[in-house]
């Protein structure tokens, strides 16, 4: 397996990373995928990918360094997906460990993450993988699904 951080305007963005991203969040088309790339990458976003040794795109993650008053320092992954089909073959694993080397190289106190109630495998593998549930996540929604596009 190749882990690949790809820089901003990267054509495997598009071509390889987005199928599987997409897995997880089916709403990103490839315009709406490219404003958010756009605007998030002020604030820090990017992009890694796991790639199997065939060559195929399996694993995808978004990420972040934050600094705030809670954590002071810590590295927020936004998205982490592994291909359906790559699934237990230790691609979330290796991208998790891959985040954790950025996470400290940068002098993170944290690596987080959020996962939806719904999503009880992710939240297996996330306990085997020693991260711990240490928060409530709130929410509201604020546009409609006009707005979001």
């Amino acid at each position: 397996m190749k882990i690949v951080d790809f820089a901003p305007g990267d054509p495997r963005l598009d071509s390889d990373l987005l199928p599987v991203l997409r897995e997880l969040r089916p709403h990103l088309t490839p315009h709406l995928f490219h404003e958010v790339r756009e605007r998030g990458q002020a604030q820090g976003l990017r992009f890694t990918g796991a790639y199997a040794d065939d060559g195929a795109c399996v694993g995808a993650a978004g990420w972040r360094i934050i600094d705030n008053t809670s954590s002071i320092r810590k590295l927020y992954v936004d998205d982490l997906v592994t291909a359906a089909g790559a699934r237990s073959t230790g691609v979330g694993q290796a991208l998790l460990a891959h985040l954790e080397g950025h996470a400290r190289a940068e002098g993170c106190r944290e690596l987080n993450l959020d996962s939806g109630t719904q999503r009880t495998g992710a939240h297996r593998f996330y306990l085997r993988e020693r991260l711990d549930i240490v928060a409530f996540h709130f929410s509201k929604e604020l546009a409609d699904e006009a707005e979001r596009g």
